[in-house]
Order: structure tokens, then C-alpha cells, then sequence
């Protein structure tokens, strides 16, 4: 459409101001989404951590699958689903951690006294005397 065959009215010329002629522009809203609330966290350090430590029944893999979803769907925009993923991985991040820490420690636990039972009980185990190593490894020999 050209400016000659365009007919504007009466009282309104395009290089002036004409109310009558013109509608009022509405106002635009765009939606942000959730810009106050902070995007759920991945937990892939730990995750990664808790793996390559290879835990009791996979924990720390299974944490770095939500870890990775969680990341995934916090990209595409579906925050609900990203935060399920990443309370998933947060608990079982916290499991493998406590798995990792738990073994170790009981096995801490259970060579020390099985050190304080020997070494009070009555006979030939003296591991802190002389041949302490000595009568310790002939514990296991057969």
C-alpha cells in the first residue's frame, strides 16, 4: 500500500498529532518466569566426587544421573522438574558421602579394639611389645 492511495481522515495528516485517529497502544507484558526465585543446584562436583570414589551399590552414579537431569532440565527451562532432579541427587549425594565416610570409620573402629581386646586379653599377644608386628601377622597366617 503506497502513501497516495491511503486516505487519512479530515483531521489528521501523517506529520501531525492526531488523537481522534490513532488508538492508544496497550501496554506489553513479557514473563520472565520465576526471576526472583534462584534455579535449583545441580550437585555435579559432588557428584563426580561420590562417583569416582565407586561407593556401596552405585550411589554416587546414580546421584550424577539426577545431577545431569537436574542440569537438563534447569537449560530447558522446566524448573519443577529440575528441582525434583536435584533433591534427588542432593539425597543421594548425602547417602554416598555417609556410606564413604561410614565404612572406612567402622573399619577404623573394629582394628582398634580388636588391638585393645588382644592386647588385654591373657597369652601371646603382645602387639605393642617387641615383636608386635611379628605376633599381629601371625594371626593371619595358617
Amino acid at each position: 500500500m503506497d502513501n497516495h492511495s491511503y486516505n487519512f481522515p479530515s483531521d489528521c495528516t501523517p506529520l501531525t498529532n492526531c488523537k481522534s485517529g490513532r488508538k492508544l497502544a496497550g501496554s506489553t507484558v513479557v514473563n520472565m518466569g520465576n526471576a526472583e526465585k534462584n534455579p535449583p543446584r545441580d550437585y555435579l562436583l559432588w557428584s563426580l566426587c561420590n562417583t569416582f570414589y565407586v561407593n556401596f551399590c552405585c550411589l554416587g552414579f546414580m546421584a550424577l544421573i539426577y545431577s545431569i537431569k537436574a542440569r537438563d532440565q534447569k537449560t530447558l527451562g522446566n524448573l519443577q522438574m529440575a528441582q525434583e532432579c536435584s533433591d534427588k541427587a542432593k539425597w543421594y549425594n548425602i547417602l554416598a558421602a555417609g556410606w564413604n565416610l561410614l565404612i572406612p570409620l567402622l573399619l577404623i573402629a573394629l582394628f582398634v579394639l580388636l588391638l585393645v581386646h588382644l592386647g588385654s586379653s591373657q597369652g601371646s599377644f603382645d602387639f605393642l611389645g617387641e615383636d608386635g608386628l611379628q605376633n599381629f601377622l601371625n594371626l593371619f597366617s595358617w
